[in-house]
């Protein structure tokens, strides 16, 4: 039987949907007895059990900080155990908005355009918002830097900017992003290959955390989607183009903005979620593969590639 550690929860603001996702997973492996469980948290004796346990890999499902920024898996690494998802520095790169916004647009990936911004006792909000009319003009979407499933962004005009720009404070870094209007559409990448797209409509004002986590919101998820076979094409292949440029490994997860038919990137998610509200388990349902396959393959990657 392959030893396999599963690492959920953590101390991101993701911590919840991180449980959600294990507790999916680990019913869909518990069905194939080839594989010997552990489900354990990144504690302070996480070292201590990883040790002791001795897997043969260690599944992360883990999410947001410390989980997909590249600090377990330089843990990992360094206890030369293998992992599922991206590396080091795929991680790092990807959780960081600005450093993978700067890595698309110069390798002519369209996104939106963008200002950094930190929290300094001395920040003037009329020169702010000079800047963004100047530079990006309203309306703009704030978000923290380094921070998933949507946690802290909000999209912003200029009556309710400021109520929501102090919101953010405690994150120390932001990107107030110029706001695209559009179609939600959402790429999947398995390996080396296109897994498919999914369109989104939330009720919501947008795909929030409460849109992709709560039943009760209600989106609408829409697959096959209906678009030219060339957009199509040009969609899945800018996903996989992305995933290459950050060589990010076994599944990921594109989300675009569809406009005036152009595709602008916002950012790729490096393990995205597992739970039965999310996006890459139905879209690989839709290319029939079923969500034990799905999570074989994310194994197998690791195995293969590490």
């Amino acid at each position: 039987m392959k030893k396999i550690l599963i690492l959920a929860g953590g101390y991101s603001n993701e911590r919840e949907i991180s449980l959600i996702t294990a507790k999916s997973v680990i019913k869909e492996l518990k069905k194939n007895r080839k594989y010997n469980l552990l489900l354990i948290e990144p504690d302070g004796n996480f070292v201590k059990k990883l040790r002791k346990f001795k897997p043969n890999l260690v599944l992360n499902l883990l999410h947001g900080r410390y989980g997909e920024d590249g600090y377990i898996q330089s843990i990992l690494e360094t206890e030369k155990v293998k992992y599922t998802h991206s590396g080091v520095l795929s991680s790092s790169l990807a959780i960081d908005k600005e450093l993978s916004k700067m890595i698309f647009s110069k390798n002519n990936i369209l996104t939106p355009p963008h200002l950094k911004l930190i929290f300094k006792n001395n920040l003037n909000l009329e020169n702010i918002i000079k800047r963004i009319d100047k530079k990006l003009q309203f309306p703009v979407v704030l978000k923290p830097i380094n921070e998933g499933s949507s946690v802290g962004v909000f999209i912003c005009d200029k009556k309710n900017f400021k109520k929501n720009f102090f919101k953010l404070e405690k994150f120390k870094e932001i990107l107030i992003e110029k706001y695209i209007p559009g179609r939600e559409i959402q790429a999947a990448i398995l390996g080396d290959k296109k897994l498919g797209i999914i369109e989104l409509k939330p009720k919501r004002k947008f795909y929030d955390y409460k849109a992709k986590y709560s039943a009760s919101a209600k989106t609408k998820h829409i697959i096959p989607v209906n678009i030219s076979k060339k957009n199509f094409n040009k969609v899945n292949s800018i996903a996989m183009k992305a995933h290459k440029l950050l060589k990010c490994r076994g599944v990921s997860r594109s989300d675009f903005r569809f406009y005036k038919n152009k595709f602008y990137l916002l950012e790729l998610n490096t393990q995205p979620g597992m739970t039965s509200l999310s996006l890459v388990p139905e879209i690989a349902r839709y290319k029939k593969i079923s969500f034990i396959q799905l999570i074989d393959t994310i194994i197998e990657d690791a195995s293969v590639n590490k």
